[in-house]
């Protein structure tokens, strides 16, 4: 009997495990775009809805004048002109978040996003913005404190036990437009940081 050179392989060899394919690399979805994007929208309704409450906060009440006669007396933002000014800003504000939220929008189509010159734009002007809504923000808390407590040095008397209507839609647009400055402080904060990382990363 010829003995066969060939030998059988063992049944372990045989079956060879198949070599696993690696997995497909994962792309992260980058989400501070979309982030931002919504930050400008939040800044756009809050300073939108402030405008139209502290327009809409006239108030007409009689006061008396003398003995037996009253008169009219009209409340409303445009006597004061630190709620002028806060108007303006947030106005300013409106229009700036509807351009930088149309070109964020745009950002998220291409796939480097906002370019680092663009980003570092909206730093500059976020921060401005950013200064303009807080100063305007914080007048108009000084002016409506005194209206809610006067001021006793200076013989400046109360008017919210008065016009409570009035005080109370000034109060909230002051609300929403402290809101806006929070939103800006956030976008800031935000574009450093894309800064930051795309800095870094060369």
């Amino acid at each position: 009997m010829g003995s066969s050179d060939t030998k059988t392989p063992p049944p372990a060899a045989a079956e060879q495990p198949m070599k696993q394919s690696a997995p497909p690399p994962q792309y992260k979805c980058n989400s501070r775009p979309v982030v931002d994007v919504a930050l400008r929208v939040l800044l756009f309704a809050t300073a939108l809805v402030a405008i139209i409450v502290i327009a809409t906060s006239k108030q007409t009440k009689m006061i008396p004048v003398a003995p037996g006669l009253a008169v009219p007396l009209t409340a409303k933002f445009n006597y004061v002109p630190s709620y002028i000014y806060l108007v303006t800003a947030l106005s300013v504000a409106c229009l700036y978040s509807i351009v930088t939220g149309a070109l964020s929008v745009l950002a998220l189509t291409k796939p480097g996003g906002i370019s680092t010159k663009m980003q570092f734009h909206f730093v500059m002007f976020d921060a401005l913005l950013l200064g303009i809504v807080a100063s305007a923000t914080g007048a108009a808390i000084g002016v409506s404190y005194i209206g809610l407590k006067g001021n006793s040095h200076t013989g400046w008397t109360k008017i919210c036990n008065t016009y409570d209507s009035f005080c109370m839609y000034s109060a909230a647009s002051i609300l929403l437009a402290l809101i806006s400055s929070i939103t800006l402080l956030l976008l800031v904060w935000l574009s450093i940081y894309v800064l930051y990382k795309k800095t870094t990363r060369r």
